[in-house]
C-alpha cells in the first residue's frame, strides 16, 4: 500500500496484476506523448497475446484511445486484431500504418474538445492508464510532461492505473492527482523518451525569418515542434518580452526562455508564466520544467480553448500544413485519403488568435515537398481541410509571406502563386486561369 498523511491509499501491484482488471469491451485511455506507461501497455499486450488463440474466452474488443505516443506502440500489432484496437485522436508515426491498413481507427476531433467528450459521455472511458511521480507529503502525484488529455481522462475513468516513476518531472500548474484517485499503482524506474530538436536548413531558416517579422515584441506565441518551428524560434532570438501559450513546449522555447526573450510580462492572462499542456524534447527540457513555477501545465480544455486564447493580447499562432490550395484551403492532417496526423489544435489556435486584439494566425510551410509543390490548384482527392478558406490569414513559405484575410479568390490565387516555388508558378497560373482565377498574362 502507498498512502498519504491524510490516510488515503492506493494499492501497489505488479503491472500484470494491474491490467487484470481490464475486461473485454472496455475503453482504455493511454497517457499521451512522452508519458506512455510502457510497462502497463506491455503487460496488456502480453495478456492479449497470450489469449489470442482463444478469442471466445480471452480478452477481446478492448479499445485503446490516445493522442500520439512516443516510443513503442505494441498494441497495434496485426496479430492483436479482435483483442486490442487503437482509436487515434491524433495519429503518430508509430500508429500511422495501422490506421492506413484499417487495423486502427481515427476520430477527427479538435484537441480542445476532447476533455468535454470524456466528461459528457460522448467518448466514455472505463480505464485510464497513466504515468506519474511518486506522491508528495500531501499525497499528490504529478502527471509530468503531459496533462493534455490525461488529467481529464483520470477524472472521467472509473478505474485509474498509474505507473509510479521517480524519473517523472514534478511539473507545476494543474498537473496533480491525489493517490486516492488511483486504483492501482505500479512502481517503475525508467527514463522518459527524449526527442532531439530537428535540424533545419536554408529553406526553413528563410521561413523562420519571414515569420519572425510578423511577431511583434510582447506578443504571446503558440508554436509546435519540427524543422520549421525550430527555425521560427531561432529567428525570434532578438525579440523581447514574448509570452507563451502553446499546447507543446519544446527545446526551442527553452532556449528563448533561458536567454530572457520569453518573460510573459506583457501577457494578459497567466502573466509571467509559460502555459502549455505537454512538453517534448531533451533531458535539458525535462530538467527545466521540473519543479519550475515559470512553466505551468494545464489540460487541453484550458490551453486549447479559443475563448481562452483570444483573451491574450497579440496572440500569434504559428502552425504548419501539408498543402494549401489556391483558394486558401489548408490541409494539415492527411495526404489525400491517407490520414497522416490529425486536426490537433490548429483550428483552436487559429480561431482564438483571429479574435485576439492584434492577433495573427500564421500557416508556415516549405513551398515544395520533394519534386511537388505544396501550393496546389486543388487539394488532393480525399484530403482533409483543417483550416478553412474562411479562417486562413497569413501564409508563409521561404519565398515570402502573404495575408489572405479579406481577399477575393482571384487575389488569393495571385498572392499564393507569388510565394510558390518559381518552378511551379507557370503551371499554377495556367491551372488558375482555367478556373478564371487569374489571367495567363498576369493580373
Amino acid at each position: 500500500m502507498c498512502h498519504d498523511p491524510g490516510g488515503a491509499f492506493m494499492k501497489l501491484v505488479t503491472a500484470q496484476a494491474a491490467v487484470a482488471c481490464i475486461t473485454s469491451g472496455e475503453r482504455v485511455y493511454v497517457h499521451e506523448a512522452t508519458m506512455v506507461p510502457q510497462s502497463l501497455l506491455r503487460a496488456l499486450v502480453d495478456r492479449a497475446s497470450d489469449q489470442a488463440s482463444d478469442h471466445a474466452s480471452g480478452l477481446h474488443d478492448v479499445e485503446l484511445v490516445h493522442l500520439h505516443v512516443d516510443g513503442a506502440a505494441p498494441h497495434v500489432a496485426p496479430e492483436l486484431a479482435g483483442h486490442l484496437r487503437h482509436n487515434a485522436l491524433f495519429v503518430g508515426a508509430n500508429t500511422r500504418r495501422a490506421v492506413a491498413e484499417g487495423r486502427a481507427d481515427f476520430t477527427p476531433v479538435f484537441l480542445g474538445e476532447i476533455p468535454s467528450m470524456f466528461r459528457s459521455g460522448e467518448l466514455p472511458l472505463d480505464v485510464a492508464m497513466v504515468q506519474v511521480t511518486p506522491p508528495d507529503e500531501h499525497g499528490y502525484c504529478r502527471l509530468g510532461l503531459s496533462v493534455a488529455c490525461a488529467l481529464p481522462a483520470v477524472e472521467a475513468a472509473r478505474t485509474v492505473i498509474a505507473e509510479i516513476n521517480p524519473r517523472v518531472p514534478r511539473t507545476m500548474g494543474n498537473s496533480a492527482i491525489h493517490v486516492s484517485e488511483i486504483t492501482y499503482g505500479v512502481e517503475v524506474d525508467r527514463p522518459l523518451p527524449q526527442v532531439a530538436p530537428a535540424a533545419y536548413g536554408a529553406i526553413e531558416r528563410a521561413i523562420g525569418e519571414h515569420v519572425a517579422k510578423l511577431v511583434p515584441d510582447g506578443a504571446t506565441i503558440q508554436v509546435g515542434i519540427g524543422k520549421v518551428p525550430n527555425a521560427v524560434l531561432a529567428a525570434l532570438g532578438e525579440h523581447s518580452d514574448l509570452g507563451v501559450h502553446t499546447e507543446m513546449f519544446s527545446d526551442g522555447l527553452l532556449e528563448l526562455a533561458r536567454r530572457g526573450v520569453i518573460t510573459g510580462r506583457r501577457k494578459t492572462r497567466f502573466e509571467r508564466r509559460v502555459v502549455t499542456s505537454f512538453a517534448t524534447g531533451t533531458a535539458a527540457l525535462h530538467d527545466f520544467v521540473d519543479d519550475n513555477p515559470f512553466v505551468e501545465f494545464h489540460p487541453s480544455h484550458v490551453v486549447n480553448d479559443p475563448n481562452e486564447i483570444r483573451k491574450q493580447h497579440a496572440m500569434v499562432a504559428i502552425n504548419s500544413a501539408l498543402e494549401i490550395d489556391l483558394t486558401g484551403q489548408v490541409c494539415a492532417d492527411s495526404m489525400g485519403e491517407q490520414i497522416h496526423s490529425g486536426i490537433g489544435g490548429q483550428m483552436d489556435f487559429v480561431q482564438g488568435s483571429l479574435r485576439s486584439p492584434g492577433g495573427r494566425a500564421i500557416i508556415a510551410l516549405p513551398s515544395t515537398a520533394g519534386q511537388c509543390s505544396r501550393i496546389v490548384p486543388r487539394l488532393r482527392s480525399g484530403a482533409g481541410v483543417v483550416t478553412t478558406r474562411g479562417h486562413v490569414q497569413w501564409v508563409v513559405t521561404e519565398h515570402g509571406a502573404v495575408d489572405l484575410r479579406g481577399r477575393t479568390l482571384r487575389e488569393r490565387a495571385e498572392l499564393l502563386i507569388g510565394i510558390a516555388h518559381p518552378d511551379f508558378r507557370g503551371e499554377l497560373r495556367a491551372a488558375a486561369a482555367l478556373r478564371n482565377l487569374v489571367a495567363l498574362g498576369g493580373r
